[in-house]
């Protein structure tokens, strides 16, 4: 199974690391299960978030290949995404493939400028929501969801939701054990202190 991550300038960090911190430790942990997690960015050049975190990309999306799940991060670098037709035609040619879309985040207002969320439910970055819902008027807005599972297309709200939406792919593409697993391996018990 394949899970890539795809990277842009000005995406969260935490959008990303998250995600990749629970995946990471499904693959490494588990390596049974046949889990293959990479990052990529249209260009396959370093990435700078939106807090001036570096990332160095295993590839561009070019040499991705076939993906089973293609997760997009959020941050403020969506908004350049979303007028980008060769950000967009790559994420409708992952969803026309079968590939399981999900996004953190404003990550989900780069699949709503591609159409992916036309008549489902999603959710968002809470300051994001009127923005998600101006995209397309069909989306059944779930400001309330940490994420969404609509079938084809899963969108988490902001940043640390991340973390609950990839457990919920460990636990929907292997098993709810394997998910309780992983969230003890990552020691991901969330109590905040405010």
């Amino acid at each position: 199974m394949k899970i890539g991550l795809v990277c842009f300038d000005e995406m969260e960090e935490l959008d990303l690391v998250g995600p990749w911190e629970v995946l990471r430790m499904w693959q490494i942990q588990h390596p049974e299960d046949g889990v293959e997690v990479f990052t990529a960015s249209l260009d396959g050049e370093t990435v700078t978030c939106a807090k001036g975190m570096r990332i160095v990309t295993d590839m561009p999306t070019a040499e991705m290949g076939e993906v089973d799940v293609l997760l997009l991060p959020g941050g403020r670098g969506t908004r350049a995404l979303m007028t980008d037709d060769a950000a967009l035609d790559l994420i409708r040619a992952y969803a026309g493939n079968g590939t399981l879309m999900t996004s953190v985040c404003t990550g989900s207002l780069v699949f709503a400028a591609a159409g992916l969320l036309e008549n489902r439910p999603a959710t968002t970055y809470w300051s994001a929501l009127d923005l998600l819902q101006s995209l397309d008027d069909t989306i059944e807005i779930r400001a309330d969801d940490r994420f969404v599972d609509s079938g084809e297309v899963i969108t988490a709200s902001g940043v640390s939701a991340g973390i609950d939406m990839a457990l919920h792919l460990v636990a929907r593409l292997h098993s709810t054990e394997r998910a309780k697993q992983v969230r003890r391996e990552i020691q991901y018990d969330p109590k905040p202190p405010v």
